[in-house]
């Protein structure tokens, strides 16, 4: 993997990975059909019937989903419509709820398959095996070790970890070389590096998903699952963590987003599917979806369009009302 200390700075290489040109991703993306479930051109991930009741509450129920390979989808939709959920299913870190025990479709199990190979109800360290990797809202790292520690850790069949061969350094102590050296570079890229041997639990949360990030990394997946990784944010650290993820997209990493961020859905997704209730009830580029007056009105908001570093929305005259609906609940309450 390249070293270079901003993803932004990066420029694409079209010739590795073609959809690294905007162009070629528009195209891609221009002759899928707008609207829920839609066939994909190269679907990486395929789920189907995939169902999560908690008691008597339904938090995911989806019938079909393909994500395209090679761009970036963003997962949107209100609080508790199911997006971490879903993400949870798909990457073994929670079941979905047995067909038998469903009125609705007791005859079509849940199925999902990553790159052409099932991944029906396998385990989370399976699915990062198959190159699917996952980061988290409230992120992972392991506060009490070093940031380096946090990283060797990411990397996958290392001798040394085996039982029978840890105690035969000569072994492995070039193949932990080679891991050190991998993260040594991802630590530049992510701008980590004079963190190294700082504790995981030193770092702010922008630092933090700056290392999740990188960490994800070290298994050299084919797609990244990112749950809302703007939250909680410092905004110097926003325009940063845009670029890398756009830098993962023109290296050729599928990304799968979950944001509230409608700016940054915008800026950053080639793509956008809409959840609500479980269910996916929009799919489309981000200019359609964002136009769609029921997810507009069902989730967006009336200033779905505003600018949020705009201040026209405080004007005198809606400050004027503000202030008169505030006097009048102050009345009300005396």
């Amino acid at each position: 993997m390249p070293e270079k200390t901003s993803a932004s700075a990066a420029t694409p290489d079209t010739t590795a990975n073609p959809y690294a040109d905007p162009a070629a991703r528009k195209e891609l993306v221009r002759g899928i059909e707008a609207r829920p479930g839609s066939s994909k051109p190269d679907p990486i991930l395929e789920v189907d019937n995939i169902v999560r009741n908690f008691g008597g509450i339904t938090a995911v129920d989806v019938d079909h989903l393909e994500v395209q390979r090679n761009i970036i989808t963003a997962l949107i939709g209100p609080n508790g419509a199911g997006k971490t959920t879903f993400f949870n299913l798909i990457t073994g870190f929670d079941k979905p709820t047995s067909a038998q025990t469903l009125t609705h479709r007791p005859e079509a199990p849940a199925h999902w398959s990553f790159d052409g190979k099932a991944l029906d109800n396998t385990s989370a360290s399976a699915v990062s095996r198959a190159g699917m990797v996952r980061t988290f809202q409230l992120t992972k790292a392991l506060n009490r070790m070093t940031v380096m520690d946090n990283m060797m850790l990411g990397a996958r069949g290392q001798t040394g970890e085996n039982l029978l061969t840890s105690w035969l350094k000569p072994t492995w102590r070039a193949q932990e070389r080679e891991i050190e050296g991998k993260a040594h570079e991802l630590l530049q890229r992510f701008t980590l590096y004079e963190k190294r041997h700082d504790y995981a639990g030193s770092l702010s949360g922008g630092q933090r998903k700056l290392l999740e990030m990188a960490r994800a990394l070290m298994t050299d997946p084919q797609m990244i699952m990112l749950d809302e990784p703007m939250a909680g944010v410092n905004p110097a650290l926003t325009q940063s963590l845009l670029g890398h993820i756009q830098g993962l997209r023109d290296e050729g990493v599928t990304v799968l987003f979950v944001e509230h961020d409608m700016h940054m859905v915008r800026h950053i997704s080639d793509w956008v599917v809409v959840m609500a209730e479980g269910r996916i009830v929009a799919e489309g580029e981000a200019d359609v979806v964002m136009a769609d007056k029921a997810v507009i009105d069902a989730y967006l908001g009336a200033h779905h369009d505003t600018d949020l570093g705009d201040d026209s929305l405080l004007t005198d005259e809606t400050m004027a009302n503000l202030q008169d609906e505030a006097a009048a609940e102050e009345k009300h309450r005396d």
